[in-house]
């Protein structure tokens, strides 16, 4: 029996249901969804529309599928009937009853879709990526293998359970591919998604060019943009905006491309071992495609939306994550080596020179031994502890 991952989302999820006749439970395939749901409502009868029988029961008969959940129930994958929401309408519509239906869904445009359509106000949302690193080492602080981990990944599946990298993440990409994508849109060369998928990797990290990508995987611009969006909705890949500022008109206006997941992106890069990632061109693009996951789910586990960029001018002075906080901003700088030197601080010093009166909060990730801790004045913190320092 697979061992049951405490996730710090389980309290904004039980908070949702306090408030909102649905709650509705985005993210990839395999990142905990169902589990999630099953644990922090234990009573509740689960459905699963993955089951075949299941779904043409919901197909054929939708009004009579739901009276038999009159008690309320957890619905799995609900995207695969989008006919379901109107009549969940009608029916929360009656019996306002708080935290009665928990849906399931791996396609955020799906279901945001048909959120929107059918259940605007009646539903609260939450988005669960893979496990964090905090999730993942359970509060211990002994130092892990930071290559380990990024061949590895934080699926619950490979992170905690043991299944070999090599073979999950190939099975992952096929049920992927046959499953969602060809829901999503109409693709008749899935080769040829394969290898746009491939490329996408190579980049993360970095800004995106689309048209360089649209050459070396031989499609037109309108397909890519399409494609791209399809990675984005199915929780493959995230798009990350620049910061605009006054400080130079003449910003990149580029997004720069992240997977989500670095043990998918290591995969689809062809890395075999974690030990090929010591010198791999790619590691420090990687390691920063961490941190940017590990920041992204600290803010859905708290059931807040994204509020991260990125800034960079023209000069490519740049900043690798700014976090927009309202009335302040906490700049962050990833490095992926392990012997903090003074060069780890030129983007923060330079940051805070542009602004000093704004007095913005700036922070150095990377992988050496100090756990937490001031330096030069920035906030240093180690890999291990990004949830830590988010927090200060």
């Amino acid at each position: 029996m697979h061992k049951i991952v405490p996730r710090v989302a389980d309290k904004i999820c039980a908070e949702l249901a306090e408030t909102f006749p649905v709650v509705a439970i985005t993210g990839p395939r395999q990142s905990g969804k169902t589990t999630l749901a099953q644990t922090t409502f234990p009573k509740k009868q689960y459905v699963s529309l993955e089951d075949p029988d299941v779904r043409q029961a919901a197909l054929s008969d939708p009004r009579g599928f739901l009276s038999a959940l009159s008690d309320g129930a957890i619905i799995d994958e609900v995207q695969r009937v989008p006919e379901l929401f109107s009549y969940l309408q009608g029916i929360v519509d009656k019996d306002r009853s708080n935290g009665r239906f928990i849906l399931t869904g791996s396609h955020q445009f799906l279901l945001d879709q048909q959120i929107s359509q059918s259940l605007a106000g009646r539903a609260g949302y939450l988005k669960l990526l893979p496990l964090s690193i905090s999730e993942t080492i359970g509060g211990s602080e002994e130092p892990i293998d930071s290559n380990e981990i990024l061949w590895r990944g934080l699926y619950p599946s490979t992170a905690i359970h043991g299944a070999d990298p090599r073979l999950w993440f190939g099975a992952y990409v096929q049920t992927y591919l046959e499953r969602d994508v060809r829901q999503l849109i109409n693709v008749r060369d899935l080769s040829t998604f394969q290898t746009f998928l491939r490329l996408c990797a190579g980049r993360t990290g970095s800004l995106l060019d689309i048209g360089a990508l649209c050459n070396e995987a031989s499609i037109d611009y309108k397909t890519a943009k399409n494609w791209l969006s399809v990675l984005e909705a199915s929780y493959v890949i995230s798009l990350l905006k620049p910061y605009h500022t006054n400080y130079n008109k003449r910003l990149v206006k580029t997004p720069k491309i992240y997977f989500l997941d670095t043990g998918l992106a290591s995969w689809l890069m062809g890395v075999k071992e974690p030990s090929q990632l010591e010198q791999h061109p790619l590691r420090g693009h990687l390691f920063e495609t961490l941190v940017f996951s590990e920041i992204l789910k600290h803010q859905y586990n708290q059931g807040e939306p994204s509020n991260i960029f990125f800034w960079r001018d023209s000069h490519k002075n740049e900043i690798d994550f700014l976090l927009d906080r309202g009335l302040s901003r906490l700049a962050i700088e990833v490095k992926s080596g392990q012997t903090l030197n003074a060069s780890f601080f030129a983007g923060l010093d330079y940051w805070k020179r542009l602004d000093p009166e704004h007095n913005d909060e700036t922070l150095l990730v990377y992988i050496g031994e100090e756990l937490l801790n001031q330096s030069r004045g920035h906030s240093v913190a180690n890999w291990q502890n990004i949830e830590k320092a988010l927090k200060l």
